[in-house]
């Protein structure tokens, strides 16, 4: 595939390196805040907290965080153009929130945090052939297939037949969140930026569905106690610095690798809830973790 996007041409291998370890670093705190995420969502399962109390903690919080940067982000916003501001927007704000939470409620959190990011390489490798005519070598290509039966080994692996709508959904979602991706990675958009694009602009949604009573709040019907995992996972970890890791991973090194390295979350998630909630592992969900990782590995080496 073609080099990271941020990579100076002509450079040593030696200091190709060292320009992509932040990237590598930022995405490693990125799939750890998934992982988490999905941990959480797993651990709260049946929360008094509704879809919109949680898309407003996840909305609201960020916007609180980055609103003081909008004047100087606005010229940057006119420079990347309507149709990169609008699939940023929609591809990792509260259109894509909507259909990873309405998903995993069909099927349920472990299936979310399977199926998104491990199918993630997959759809970007299509966007970007789509877009550029760009595909991955054939070993590549190798790789990823092994991705993909990694993350299917692991939807088996829970024990359970998901609802075909479900998937469907969570399917949607990666795809929303691949387009993201690479919008992001050509728009020109500093992390802050997109993150800001992100937050405003889910915010905005939000207050027009309340507004029309299309969502409505349970304010009263829960305490700061529920609430507060949401705001840290949600809020602060998802809405604030996993927007800004992954922002600055995807300009350093490109959606195809993030995407790739994303697909290593169900593996965290299933290790972290071992010594967290002391889960067991079957035998088929360690074999879906080997080829996952397996897959992931082969990938960033070619």
């Amino acid at each position: 595939m073609a080099h990271s996007p941020d990579i100076p041409l002509g450079l040593e291998p030696s200091s190709q390196r060292l320009h992509l370890l932040p990237g590598f670093l930022a995405m490693g705190v990125t799939v750890l805040i998934w992982a988490s995420f999905a941990l959480s969502a797993r651990a709260t399962n049946g929360s008094a907290l509704g879809f919109a109390d949680v898309a407003v903690i996840r909305t609201l919080v960020p916007l609180l965080v980055f609103l003081p940067f909008l004047p100087a982000r606005i010229q940057m916003f006119r420079k990347a153009g309507l149709g990169p501001c609008m699939i940023i927007s929609i591809g990792a704000g509260i259109p894509f929130f909507a259909l990873a939470a309405h998903g995993a409620g069909l099927t349920s959190a472990a299936h979310l945090g399977a199926l998104i990011p491990g199918t993630l390489p997959i759809f970007v490798a299509l966007i970007l052939w789509r877009l550029t005519g760009e595909t991955p070598t054939r070993s590549g290509q190798g790789a990823l297939a092994v991705i993909i039966a990694g993350a299917c080994l692991l939807v088996v692996a829970q024990g359970q037949l998901p609802d075909w709508r479900g998937i469907a959904l969570l399917l949607c979602g990666s795809l929303f969140w691949s387009s993201y991706s690479v919008a992001a990675a050509r728009s020109g958009l500093d992390p802050v930026g997109c993150a800001l694009l992100i937050a405003l602009s889910s915010f905005l949604i939000m207050v027009a569905l309340l507004a029309t009573g299309t969502l409505t709040l349970q304010w009263g019907s829960y305490g700061l106690d529920d609430a507060m995992p949401f705001f840290l996972t949600q809020g602060l970890g998802a809405g604030v610095i996993a927007s800004l890791t992954y922002a600055f991973a995807v300009t350093r090194l490109g959606p195809a690798t993030c995407a790739t390295i994303g697909a290593l979350t169900p593996v965290l998630t299933a290790l972290m809830a071992v010594f967290i909630l002391h889960e067991t592992l079957p035998a088929l969900m360690l074999l879906a973790i080997a080829v996952i990782c397996t897959g992931v590995i082969l990938f960033n080496r070619t």
